[in-house]
């Protein structure tokens, strides 16, 4: 079942607060800025009213109250989307406020009105008229759209980016978040979004620091000369402030004396001697771990993060600039970081770490994320140029009719279709394709792809699958649980219990005929349900380490090619986890063998797993090594069963038999060589996917997911491994035929 709501990139929460307690709070204007702990709300309303409410990227965030009067450029629906004003030419003569203090009365009375309504706009957000739709956008992202000239002059307005601000102002607003991590396409205007809100915290903070990092230096200053200086020197007087030094600074851009409201009230004279120092300053620094180390800032923009190559790591410089951040426990400051992200070796990790750790949804006991950051991630689809209507809506497929761009070009294609079109043409390049994806994901996976010159399996069949399952409803293909012996009286039988907190993730559960399948043989417990399948396991002997580290324990299940009603050749079970203690693990383990009715290929050099299971009487579950006879087999393996992991050919033959399971049932087979070519693989569980794409076979340690499964794979085909038995010296000469022509004739 394909996943509908994939292409949302935020949704609207109704019924969420009490109908009467929000209207009576909206009429005392009794909603404050910032965190709200009883309805679990970030407000980012500054009128005391609060209107819509959207979940972001798992972040509830309510909007201000729909005013009355919303303004529209036309009465008719279609007439109806964002339109920068100019700037009027009187105001635009006028470059500071000393020179707005010498003006007539009469003239100041004249623009007093639009001053103000600027100013408010800047502070409250605006709101607008879209194709019949009243559409709010932040102070922000107001000051974005109507003030900041960029590259290609004025930017256009996108939904997209509406929503990146709104997250933004949430981020800003939450006492609990240290900013935003944003992850992003390419050319989606986050630097110049970023430039933006430097100038604007930095012409209304007092005694404030902004400081701005790249993935170089170079990067970090060239993002300060050609965007945040030019942003700053093209606002209009009442919202510049008056700047020491040079109009076009390279390293430090300080405003001395503030931008003063204008109003009604005083716009007749705002004398100079009246005015406090703003003292604010922004600039920029050379990429290192330790950039400004020991400094208080109010903003740090951090861009490319994503692109940090070594020996700079956005980690590291992250635990460094967060404290920059804080006084105590108080957030005093935000970062507003965003990227798309280099290959994993090549910086891409540390900021895919980064961005994992910034998920709303994983919070610790002080209600923070584990970076401080909160995450987003906006699909390509959504801010592709070229791609956007006059609305700023992305056109997603192919419409029946071309549309009316942004730019007056009309869209015969969508964004989606062009995407699909552009990663069919790359296929057979893997390097190229991956690049691609990372530059334009459509998920978070994409933009994480890996290189593949590195890799060892086929990443393209791997990458496809993943696609292809984050496309669905998981909940429709797998199940969360855990085995449990039935009424707790061990060695009966074990029942499968949902539960949403398990450690067990399963695709299939076999028939109440096939559940609990043991055959006694000499004494013996046996597996039932032998030919339908098979286990693989990466255990571990040690319930905890120093520091509380260590690799998970790992268990996988496939079946083999069989007459049952079950599915063939497919993984059915992933299990990645470590509990508390290694015997809640060993048990876990036992009681899925149990369940299925299937043995289990363990590697041996940690043979607690096996000690567990013959203590237990369940050593007939325990395969020996397939690729040795019995008689061969030494007094340890006897006795407990397993393989090693330190023999190189048993190291080729697991890695061997992953590639070629991959090859046959993962992805789209392209040259129908196994299945039909538009027939997708059925291997559903995509954080075993994940550990494919990276296995390095020279360092398997952390790899848990791999060498399981590849052990599940090798248990489910342990006739291949077989040793081979010795030629016969009796020569036997069979005749052999030559059937190329009509008839066949005998080959001399």
């Amino acid at each position: 079942m394909q996943n509908e709501t994939l292409h949302r990139i935020y949704t609207e929460v109704f019924d969420l607060i009490p109908k009467t307690v929000l209207k009576n709070k909206n009429r005392a204007k009794s909603w404050r800025y910032g965190y709200d702990e009883k309805y679990g709300i970030v407000v980012i309303s500054k009128t005391g009213e609060i209107g819509p409410i959207y979940r972001i990227s798992g972040l509830l965030v309510a909007l201000p109250k729909i005013p009355k009067d919303v303004s529209t450029r036309s009465k008719i629906s279609k007439d109806q989307y964002w339109e920068r004003k100019e700037y009027p030419k009187p105001l635009s003569k006028i470059k500071s406020i000393f020179q707005w203090n010498e003006m007539p009365t009469a003239f100041k009375t004249a623009w007093v009105d639009y001053i103000e309504r600027e100013f408010d706009r800047r502070e409250q957000g605006h709101w607008f008229m879209r194709n019949g739709k009243p559409t709010y956008i932040t102070g922000s992202h107001y000051m974005y759209l109507q003030w900041t000239k960029i590259d290609v002059g004025y930017p256009d307005f996108r939904e997209a980016n509406r929503i990146f601000y709104i997250f933004w102002e949430a981020c800003k607003a939450d006492h609990r978040s240290f900013g935003i991590c944003y992850l992003k396409i390419r050319r989606s205007g986050f630097s110049f979004m970023a430039s933006e809100e430097c100038t604007n915290i930095g012409t209304l903070a007092k005694d404030a620091r902004i400081g701005i990092l790249s993935k170089t230096g170079s990067d970090a200053k060239k993002m300060f000369t050609d965007k945040v200086v030019p942003i700053s020197n093209n606002y209009p007087f009442f919202f510049r402030p008056i700047q020491d030094g040079m109009d076009k600074p390279k390293t430090e851009l300080a405003y001395r004396i503030p931008a003063s409201k204008i109003t009604k009230k005083n716009m007749a004279t705002i004398d100079e001697n009246d005015m406090e120092g703003l003292d604010t300053t922004i600039d920029w620094k050379n990429t290192s771990d330790n950039s400004y180390d020991g400094e208080k800032l109010q903003l740090l923009i951090h861009d490319e993060s994503g692109k940090w190559d070594k020996p700079d790591n956005i980690l590291n410089n992250w635990r460094v600039t967060k404290t920059c951040l804080r006084l105590g426990s108080k957030v005093i400051g935000k970062c507003m970081m965003g990227s798309t992200s280099n290959a994993l070796d090549k910086g891409g990790s540390n900021f895919k770490s980064l961005y994992l750790d910034s998920n709303v949804s994983s919070r610790n006991a002080n209600g923070q994320t584990k970076s401080g950051l909160y995450s987003l991630f906006i699909p390509m689809e959504w801010n592709m140029e070229g791609f956007i209507d006059k609305y700023g809506n992305p056109v997603l497929r192919t419409p029946k009719n071309p549309v009316e761009g942004i730019d007056g070009m009309l869209i015969d294609v969508g964004a989606i279709d062009y995407w699909e079109n552009e990663v069919d043409s790359l296929k057979q390049d893997s390097d190229a394709l991956n690049e691609y994806y990372r530059q334009f994901p459509r998920n978070e996976s994409h933009a994480f792809r890996d290189e593949s010159k590195q890799s060892l399996f086929n990443l393209t069949k791997i990458y496809s699958q993943i696609d292809y399952n984050e496309s669905l409803i998981q909940e429709h293909f797998l199940t969360r649980g855990s085995f449990k012996w039935m009424n707790g009286e061990k060695d009966t039988k074990v029942v499968w219990s949902p539960d949403k907190r398990g450690r067990f993730l399963v695709s299939w559960l076999p028939s109440v005929g096939l559940q609990n399948r043991t055959i006694s043989k000499g004494g013996r417990k046996l597996p039932g349900n032998d030919h339908l399948g098979a286990f693989g396991c990466d255990s571990y002997d040690i319930s905890g380490t120093v520091g509380g580290g260590g690799s998970n324990g790992a268990l996988h299940g496939l079946t083999k090619f069989h007459m049952e009603e079950a599915p063939t050749n497919e993984f059915f079970l992933q299990y990645i986890a470590r509990p508390q203690t290694a015997e809640i693990f060993f048990e876990e383990v036992l009681m899925a063998c149990v369940f299925y009715g299937m043995p289990i290929l363990v590697e041996n050099n940690k043979p607690r797993l096996l000690y567990h299971f013959k203590n237990r009487g369940y050593r007939g579950y325990c395969l020996n090594r397939p690729d040795k006879h019995a008689s061969k087999l030494s007094k340890t393996e006897r006795e407990l069963g397993g393989i090693p992991n330190s023999s190189e050919d048993v190291k080729q033959a697991h890695a061997t038999a992953i590639e070629s399971y991959i090859e046959k049932y993962v992805g789209i087979d392209m040259e129908s060589t196994y299945r039909d070519a538009d027939e997708m693989g059925s291997m559903y569980f995509t954080r075993t996917l994940e550990d494919w794409a990276k296995f390095n076979i020279n360092n398997r340690t952390k790899y848990d997911a791999t060498i399981s499964s590849g052990l599940a794979i090798m248990a489910c085909q342990k006739h291949v491994y077989l040793p081979q038995k010795s030629e016969s010296k009796i020569s036997i000469n069979f005749a052999r035929y030559s059937n190329t022509g009509s008839i066949s004739e005998l080959k001399k």
